[in-house]
């Protein structure tokens, strides 16, 4: 078995491992405002749920890497979340998952990603930003902490959210339980490999 100290590896290289190792990943379709009220859309798959009471949510963006022209400073969702407190989480079905790869896109601040997407947005409830039409499901969520792991290049931002408002197509809900073969969500693996849900098995938890 081999072994890597991560002191010893480029930032690339342990990028690489981690990407790797850690599948599927669940990708959160990230919508949010700048003060200035422009729209921003952008893909995140290190992203999970925290805990129910209250629902709470994170993903996690990173700052720009080394290898441009504003290495080590923050993106625009990471901007626009530190500066308005609100965010969503639209989660990407097979249907989207194109489009929502487009939105990852490297693009000037002041683009709209759900035009370069082809994405519709939609209004929220409690928050600012606007949802995914084409989403089957979304969660409008207010910021309640923002960890820095680093300020270096590259460096990883844990984002934590508490969930205001809960979306879903309604043929995906029955008494609070969610259809995955409706969801039809998509993940993350290495590289451009994306993964479909559609190849399911069931374990009972022993007692």
């Amino acid at each position: 078995m081999l072994s890597f100290n991560p002191a010893e590896c480029r930032q690339r290289q342990i990028y690489k491992l981690m990407t790797g190792i850690i599948v599927p990943r669940p990708v959160a379709l990230v919508s949010t405002v700048s003060r200035g009220g422009v729209a921003n859309l952008a893909p995140f798959s290190f992203f999970c749920g925290v805990g129910s009471a209250p629902p709470t949510v994170l993903f996690c963006p990173s700052l720009r890497p080394a290898d441009t022209s504003e290495a080590g400073q923050r993106k625009d969702t990471l901007r626009n979340v530190e500066e308005t407190g609100e965010f969503v989480i639209n989660v990407v079905s097979d249907e989207i998952a194109a489009a929502a790869n487009a939105s990852s896109a490297e693009v000037p601040f002041e683009v709209d990603e759900f035009v370069l997407s082809g994405l519709t947005p939609i209004p929220s409830e409690a928050v600012r930003p606007p949802r995914v039409a084409q989403s089957p499901a979304q969660m409008e969520c207010k910021l309640l902490q923002v960890i820095y792991t680093g300020h270096a290049p590259a460096s990883g931002v844990i984002v934590l959210g508490e969930v205001l408002r809960f979306h879903l197509r309604e043929d995906l809900f029955e008494d609070f339980r969610v259809d995955p073969a409706a969801l039809d969500a998509v993940g993350r693996m290495a590289g451009n490999t994306w993964v479909r849900t559609r190849d399911r098995i069931e374990l009972i938890r022993p007692k």
